[in-house]
């Protein structure tokens, strides 16, 4: 059972009905804090898994890229936070395997393990009770959580990056994967930026004009909450109180907003062949692929305001113009337990448009072959299934011989007296048939 953490209450703890409000990198500094924010799902573990199955379920916590940003700029409270979930869970009774950070490279691999698995496109359960290769191409997978975001996919490209390679050899086949973590380009992170950089462009005054929100849409924000985090470091100012307030107010201006956000990307100066942006290599995107995670929310968005389901590029960049154009009491009207929540639909919607076009390079071609998804059957998709099924060593390098239920010989004794039945029950219905037809002629004879 892998337990994980994730940006506002999008993220699952791998049970379906326990959901985490923060990840545990944000209780930096409060002590007990963040083994606290693991209760609810450790608590939901032990009474869905048998008690004397306790001592056998393993327990493993992955953090990502949350914890991956608190590393660089306070690496004393990383180790801190995973010293304390660490006690936690070992409070529990489950068998506890430890702690780990997950680089960018593994949370983007462990996602496309977990979209293919979910999706059977490794292997598939034959009817004659053997596990069978589903001779299907796999999926890439779209992943934004709320400090980073991932692209994974097959390739038959070459990766002029190595670093963005990554070979996997699962059931008996090769599988080559392009895949890259854009840190600081996740939701919560992006947002943040968004605002240092509006701030830095209107000067730092006391008050500032966000063209993102929505118009009738204002709000006070302390500085600490946009300039404390590793990513907005290029747009701090020399020198500025943390408690002090600024007053944000909405204006709901589409083209500027779009302005302001691709200003957040460099698509300048690619030292490759080609580059998605940031100077990172990408080859074309290629195949079908699943997004989910945040993506999955700002779509869902979308379509509650405006009764759109994005499908194409203009109609999910007409979606959001549309969104963008809103003011707030019209996105409170249509949306409402979203309320904390609605300033942020436009941008959010705009950055995802200018990820998914200008940086990953999807067209009117690929975007239809995109689909945005929570779960993938009864399970949620992330990261978190693919770093369990690793660790667990349930994705064999060579095919798997494991047979689900009967075996070929039961099945072939099965089949034959099936067969032995069906013709005995026809020799009957036709020995029948013959008596009748005898009776019949009988009782006309004179």
């Amino acid at each position: 059972m892998p337990c994980k953490s994730g940006w506002e209450e999008l993220e699952e703890c791998q049970l379906d009905d326990v959901i985490t409000s923060e990840g545990i990198s944000s209780y930096a500094g409060q002590q007990g804090a963040a083994g606290r924010s693991l209760e609810a799902c450790l608590d939901q573990a032990v009474e869905d898994i048998p008690k004397e199955r306790h001592p056998r379920t393993p327990v493993y916590l992955g953090a990502t890229a949350g914890m991956r940003l608190l590393q660089i700029s306070k690496p004393e409270l990383s180790d801190q936070i995973l010293q304390e979930v660490g006690h936690k869970i070992q409070s529990y009774p489950f068998s506890y395997q430890g702690a780990t950070i997950l680089s960018g490279k593994e949370e983007g691999a462990y996602g496309w393990v977990t979209v293919n698995y979910l999706s059977e496109n490794f292997i598939k359960y034959g009817f004659v009770g053997s596990w069978l290769s589903a001779g299907r191409p796999t999926v890439g997978a779209l992943d934004l959580g709320g400090a980073s975001t991932q692209i994974t996919f097959e390739t038959k490209d070459k990766v002029e990056d190595e670093k963005d390679l990554k070979k996997l050899r699962l059931y008996g086949n090769d599988y080559s994967l392009y895949t890259h973590s854009f840190l600081c380009y996740g939701r919560d992170e992006f947002l943040k930026r968004l605002m240092a950089h509006i701030l830095k462009s209107q000067g730092y005054p006391q008050s500032i004009t966000h063209p993102c929100y929505p118009a009738g849409f204002n709000r006070t924000v302390k500085l600490n909450s946009t300039f404390s985090s590793p990513c907005t470091a290029q747009y701090n100012p020399s020198s500025y109180d943390p408690l002090a307030s600024v007053t944000v107010m909405g204006s709901g201006q589409y083209e500027h907003c779009l302005g302001n956000v691709s200003e957040i990307f460099s698509f300048d100066s690619c030292p490759f062949s080609q580059c998605s942006f940031d100077k990172v290599f990408q080859p074309n995107v290629s195949g079908s692929f699943m997004a989910f995670s945040a993506f999955y929310y700002v779509h869902l968005s979308l379509q509650r305001t405006t009764g759109v389901t994005a499908q194409t590029p203009s109609q999910l960049e007409n979606a959001a113009e549309t969104q963008c154009g809103m003011t707030f009491n019209q996105l409170l009207l249509l949306d409402p337990k979203q309320r904390s929540r609605l300033q942020d639909n436009c941008a959010s919607s705009v950055f995802v448009k200018t990820l998914m076009f200008r940086g990953y390079g999807f067209d009117e071609m690929s975007f239809p072959r995109v689909t945005f998804q929570k779960k993938a059957g009864d399970t949620s998709v992330g990261w978190a299934l693919g770093y369990m099924l690793s660790l667990s060593s349930l994705l064999p390098a060579e095919t798997v011989g494991l047979r689900k239920a009967l075996t070929p010989g039961a099945w072939a004794t099965l089949i034959f007296l099936s067969v032995l039945l069906l013709v005995g029950v026809l020799v009957f219905i036709l020995l029948r048939s013959v008596n009748g037809k005898k009776k019949g002629g009988s009782d006309g004879t004179i």
